[in-house]
Parts: structure tokens; C-alpha cells; sequence
């Protein structure tokens, strides 16, 4: 994942909170490459038993590695809970145990705790904590993370990942056999323009959190959620075929989504 679809600390953020931003992406990056990356094959679960413990020991001993440095003047500065550093771990956890998924409710719970806790640090630390703007962050970031999962469709196949729920497996007549097999049929097509259907809808839920920020988040909020709706698009120009190519945005896409973020369109 690598969070290529989430805000970090840009040079639009004022200076004073970028280091807060930076200690977020340093903790979520570190863990989702102990979940994902070959380096840490054979040891993933131990490496981020090892994270959360020492997140549970900010405050109480010193830090071992400096993320955690970083990461303990952020809570203690801003006064936030460790809970949602711990929900991605969670989730991060989870990978080194289940990669199939029987329903799109179980989904939906991982992007609870993979993509929502990073909306809603990233609003704690600009200084939102009302649960308005938490929902409609929670929208965005499941939805970022839904388009995640169907851009990856194929890379997640060779890590022997499936985020798609049997459900909807069966209910288009397509199988995990045929994915493996890179069938890429009316039924699949039709499978994936559902899950884009969805995402979209959740997208749109969370539309109006922008205009209940203050600038520059909400520039950057914004530009985040034309990117992952410019992701939806990108699947459906290539007629929601995702085995042939993976579909991401290039840099000459931002210029024009810039613009529209800019002017709020």
C-alpha cells in the first residue's frame, strides 16, 4: 500500500505540524512494510509485536528506535490517543493471518483500522476531534483504500492476497480460480464495475469534508479525494480490466486535479 494515496507533509502544511504529519507516515510506512515487504519474510508478526509494544511503552521508557521518539512528542505535544496507532496495527497484524475475505462487512472492518485511523490522526493533529468530520474522513479513507485494493488487484494475487469478498465472487458467477488464471471476462468486468460502484458511493459520502476545513487541509484533503476518484476513472477507461495493467495516476495527472482541487470544483 504505502499510503500513495494519502495526504503526508507538504510543504503546504504550516511548518509546526509537518513534524507531527512526518512521525504518522514514519510509524504507518515502517509497519506496512513489515506486513508486505520480502526483507521481513518469516518474521512479520514477530517485528510488529515488537512495534506495538513499544508504542505501548511511549510515556514509560525510553524509545528504542527514534520513530518512536518522534512519535511520543507528537502524543504528548497534541495529547492524542494511541488508539488509532494501535488500530493499524491491527490491521497490519491481520495480514500475516488472513488474506481472504467472506464478506464485504469483513473488508470494510480492515479498512477501519488499515486507512480510517489515518484520516482521523491527520484531523486530531490539525485540531478537528468531532465525529462529523470523522465520518466523513472514514468515507474517504475506506474509499481510498477500496481503490487501493482494486488498482492492486494482480500485485496482491502474487502475495497471495484476495481483498475481494467471495460474496461477490459468487454472486457474479467468477471465481478466485479464474482470477489466478487472469480471466478477464464479462463476469469480471462486471465484478469490478460493482466494487467501483461502492467506492465511488463512498467517495461521495465524504465529499463534503473539504469544505469543512481550514485551508491548506482542505486543499490537501481535496487533491487526496480527486486522486482516488481519478483511480475509479482510470479502471473504468480500461473497461474495468485491472489484470492487463494496473491503473495509477502518472505525474501530468495531478496538474489538472490540482487545479480542480484549487478552485474547489
Amino acid at each position: 500500500r504505502h499510503y500513495e494515496n494519502f495526504p503526508v507533509a507538504s510543504r503546504l502544511m504550516p511548518k509546526r505540524l509537518r513534524k507531527h504529519i512526518a512521525a504518522l507516515y514514519a510509524f504507518a510506512r515502517i509497519a506496512d512494510d513489515m506486513s508486505d515487504e520480502p526483507e521481513y519474510e518469516g518474521v512479520r508478526r514477530e517485528r510488529l509485536l515488537d512495534w506495538r509494544r513499544q508504542l505501548d511503552e511511549i510515556g514509560s521508557k525510553p524509545p528504542a528506535h527514534p520513530v518512536f521518539l518522534a512519535l511520543g512528542a507528537t502524543l504528548s505535544e497534541l495529547d492524542l490517543p494511541k488508539q488509532p496507532f494501535d488500530d493499524l496495527l491491527s490491521a497490519f497484524l491481520q495480514d500475516t493471518e488472513k488474506s481472504r475475505y467472506a464478506t464485504f462487512d469483513e473488508v470494510l472492518d480492515y479498512c477501519r483500522r488499515s486507512a480510517n485511523p489515518v484520516g482521523r490522526i491527520v484531523l486530531m493533529i490539525h485540531g478537528y476531534c468531532d465525529e462529523e468530520r470523522f465520518r466523513y474522513s472514514d468515507a474517504i479513507c475506506t474509499a481510498l483504500q477500496l481503490a487501493n485494493f482494486w488498482q492492486d488487484v494482480s500485485i496482491d494475487l502474487k502475495k497471495d492476497r484476495v481483498y475481494i469478498p467471495e460474496e461477490d465472487f459468487a454472486a457474479h458467477g467468477y471465481s478466485e480460480a479464474d482470477l489466478r488464471m487472469g480471466v478477464c471476462n464479462e463476469r469480471f468486468k462486471n465484478l469490478m464495475k460493482f466494487e467501483v460502484a461502492r467506492t465511488r458511493a463512498l467517495f461521495d459520502q465524504g465529499r463534503p469534508l473539504p469544505s469543512k476545513l481550514s485551508w491548506p487541509l482542505s486543499l490537501e484533503i481535496r487533491l487526496t479525494w480527486f486522486g482516488g476518484r481519478q483511480i475509479l476513472k482510470l479502471i473504468h477507461r480500461q473497461d474495468f480490466d485491472v489484470l492487463r495493467a494496473r491503473p495509477a495516476l502518472k505525474k501530468c495527472d495531478w496538474i489538472p486535479l490540482a487545479a480542480r482541487a484549487l478552485v474547489g470544483a
